[in-house]
């Protein structure tokens, strides 16, 4: 099985329509979302969607249920700084974690359905996923750092887990107040001002 770093997808054009993001707390959120059906072509479409809401939204990934889908589909671009730099973004169709290593670290992290926060969650410094590109080819992707927990993110949404969900119970209690008094000032996504301690 071939192991790659990217898929480069064409995303977006000029005055494209942007989709909405899902905001918590909406329950669509917490749904365990199906697999896609592999033949499907407007997987294509919807990839392309989502990571123009993703750059537009200033994320480095977007998982389907944030959109308003629940399918199990992710796009990721964590190497796009958004003001410069080249587009590339990864779409995993249907991904799932095959292993985790290392010693769990705490990092913060923001989200585009929770805006307005960055929580600090504790995750396996490394992952490993396998998923289908677009074209119904199995592959591998693996890696550490800001990509290993972008994968670990957007595949919580996958399984119904918004970063509430992922962080601690104390720290859960902190991010929850944090985040209605960043939504009652306006938070839109993208925004990640308040970092919860």
């Amino acid at each position: 099985m071939p192991s790659r770093r990217a898929r480069r997808v064409p995303y977006s054009r000029k005055g494209a329509f942007v989709l909405p993001i899902v905001i918590a707390p909406d329950p669509l959120l917490a749904t365990v979302c199906e697999p896609c059906d592999l033949s499907d072509k407007s997987l294509k479409r919807l990839s392309k969607q989502m990571a123009h809401a993703m750059y537009k939204n200033y994320g480095c990934g977007i998982a389907a249920p944030q959109v308003g889908v629940t399918k199990r589909l992710v796009v990721i671009d964590v190497d796009w700084d958004g003001e410069k730099g080249e587009k590339n973004p990864i779409v995993l169709v249907n991904p799932e974690i095959v292993e985790l290593a290392g010693e769990p670290e705490e990092g913060g992290e923001g989200c585009l359905s929770c805006p307005g926060v960055t929580v600090p969650v504790k995750r396996q410094p490394w992952a490993r996923v396998q998923y289908y590109d677009l074209d119904g080819e199995l592959w591998e992707i693996e890696g550490d750092g800001l990509l290993g927990r972008c994968l670990q993110h957007e595949i919580d949404h996958l399984n119904g887990k918004t970063l509430f969900e992922s962080c601690d119970a104390v720290t859960r209690i902190e991010a929850l107040r944090a985040y209605d008094e960043a939504k009652a000032a306006g938070a839109r996504p993208g925004d990640t001002d308040i970092e919860v301690k």
